[in-house]
């Protein structure tokens, strides 16, 4: 010390704070987004189960809703995605075991999922909201986490395609609908539950299926039901760890789907050897792969050479659940940016009392609930399949939904970590994790184009199905006139069937802006529905978030949307 300067003993009391070791205390930083209701603190939510045929399901969604938001459970996200899936190719003893380890959160993830029949409740208890309820669960589980939704979804949306060879889903379906898990490495003949993954893509193909090159040959009889051996590869199989898998292989008949278990009944392996796992920017928690097929064993599901309509009721599902996933990280992102927006103040008012930062909030908020509304209203048009408006709905607005809700994603995670700042980059917060899973859906399960063009196939294969979205979103005519001018030139561009692919993209988006704006004209509160069309249908190009134009009301959008954590 200075002699020059006094001992701190003589300096006047006031000042003794200057040499202690706490230097500040910690104020202005809002609490933790836990232990709160995910079901109950999301008004639209709980509007749309009702809505769509799931009222009876509430106290169902109401527990599972404060499971979803409890710590514990949100800290099950994070330790699944730091800890990444380790691949072991050979036990310790030499024999191939191709056998994925994973973080014991994420099978602490599965089990919920399972046990709350993520992966089955449409298909055990069939039946008026039975897919609204499930498709809420899904949705606020996997805002949770959303990697080990892969597997789940795939095992939930096999099942219309085994069910195509009956005697396979007198062997399987039982097992494949167990409301529990069963991680284990072993036959499925030891289990009482299995999971079901699908394993399409080639490195020469990707999304053109048909230039797989795959073989599948008769182990004696050919035909559906019958076993085949398959050789070949597969560059892209999520969730390797699965009991058995859908897979494309070619015939003398051409591109046809079997059922490959992991292991044969007489309980050796199948030859179905993983290469690697893939090192993804996203979805960390769940494995992906790249395998080879040295003779493994099929059973042939189908009919021969129809492989891709046989395997397409199981895609179409996985692309209903990718509209679900970015939904509920739309809501995630959402809810932490409102959620600190309201405790954070900033030049002496909280952030969300701030008019710029209310325009952002809102925006948000509006683009979140459009996606929850559109996904629930396919959601109720699954239950009510028997229904030919239903049928034809669901299958017109699915791949639009899937286009354009998961397109939307990245840049709105990217918005909701800036409404956080700083602290919204840092890997101790969700922010990280969604802004890496927000492409993902938009890829997996066709890309956009390959939606679009879904969208056009469609079209022609059944040009009714125009009639019935027209007639669905025509409900909300003379609600909001600048809903109804958009729609009578859409309307009017479906005239025009020229460059049809080249405008693709074009017609869908607008086809899910008139589906989103109808349904948040007709169910929604007036400030929701009318931001909504003031800001994506009157003018519609490129815009980013927090351009709302004037005499939004903001702040009702706001409060409505915003979880209370205290």
């Amino acid at each position: 010390m200075n002699a020059r300067q006094p001992h701190p003993e003589t300096l006047p009391t006031e000042s003794h704070d200057r040499y202690l070791a706490v230097t500040h205390e910690v104020k202005n930083q809002p609490p933790a987004l836990e232990n709160y209701n995910l079901f109950q603190q999301d008004r639209a939510l709980l509007e749309a189960t009702k809505r769509e045929g799931a009222g009876s399901a509430e106290a169902g969604l109401v527990a599972f809703g404060a499971l979803a938001g409890a710590a514990e459970t949100i800290e099950l996200g994070f330790r699944a995605n730091e800890y990444k899936p380790v691949f072991q190719t050979h036990d310790r003893f030499g024999h191939r075991i191709d056998q994925v380890d994973f973080h014991p959160a994420y099978h602490q993830l599965m089990t919920i999922a399972m046990e709350h029949g993520l992966h089955s409740s449409p298909w055990t208890n069939p039946g008026a909201g039975a897919h609204v309820a499930r498709a809420a669960k899904y949705y606020m589980h996997s805002q949770v986490e959303a990697g080990h939704g892969c597997p789940i979804t795939m095992t939930f949306a096999s099942i219309p395609s085994i069910r195509k060879q009956p005697e396979l889903a007198a062997q399987w379906e039982s097992k494949i609908l167990a409301n529990h898990y069963d991680p284990s490495n072993r036959p499925d003949s030891e289990k009482t539950s299995v999971t079901i993954g699908m394993a399409m893509t080639e490195k020469q193909g990707g999304t053109d299926v048909r230039a797989n090159s795959t073989r599948a040959y008769p182990v004696a009889t050919p035909g559906p039901g019958q076993p085949y051996e398959l050789v070949g590869h597969k560059w892209f199989v999520s969730a390797p760890m699965c009991d058995a898998f859908l897979v494309l292989a070619q015939t003398t008949a051409g591109l046809s789907c079997f059922l490959m278990p992991r292991w044969r009944p007489d309980g050796t392996k199948n030859p179905w050897q993983i290469q690697r796992l893939k090192n993804k920017m996203g979805n960390a928690s769940n494995a992906s792969s790249e395998v080879e097929l040295r003779g493994a064993l099929a059973w042939m599901v189908g009919e021969e050479g129809r492989g891709v309509p046989t395997i397409i009721e199981m895609v179409s599902m996985t692309r209903f659940d990718c509209m679900i996933g970015s939904s509920g990280g739309l809501r995630q992102a959402t809810a932490q940016a409102l959620h600190h927006c309201r405790h954070r103040q900033v030049f002496g008012h909280r952030l969300n009392d701030q008019p710029l930062m209310q325009n952002v909030l809102a925006d948000l908020a509006i683009e979140s609930e459009a996606a929850l509304a559109f996904t629930m209203r396919i959601a109720r048009a699954l239950d009510n399949q028997h229904l030919p408006h239903e049928r034809l709905l669901a299958r017109l607005a699915t791949p639009v939904g899937k286009y354009w809700i998961c397109k939307r994603v990245p840049n709105h995670a990217y918005e909701a970590m800036e409404c956080i700042g700083g602290s919204g980059v840092m890997e101790d917060c969700i922010m990280p994790r969604l802004f890496r899973e927000s492409p993902v859906n938009a890829i997996w399960e066709g890309s956009g184009n390959v939606q679009c063009l879904d969208t056009l196939r469609a079209l022609q294969k059944e040009p009714e199905v125009l009639t019935a979205f027209f007639a669905e979103v025509g409900e909300a005519r003379s609600g909001d006139r600048r809903f109804d001018q958009f729609l009578t030139q859409l309307h009017n561009d479906f005239a025009d069937t020229s460059d049809f692919e080249y405008r693709a993209r074009n017609l869908v988006d607008r086809l899910a802006l008139s589906m989103q704006a109808a349904q948040l004209i007709r169910h929604s509160e007036p400030a929701v529905a009318d931001a909504f069309c003031g800001s994506r249908l009157a003018s519609h190009g490129g815009r980013n978030y927090g351009t709302l134009p004037p005499g939004m009301d903001a702040r009702a959008i706001i409060q409505r949307a915003t979880p209370i954590v205290d």
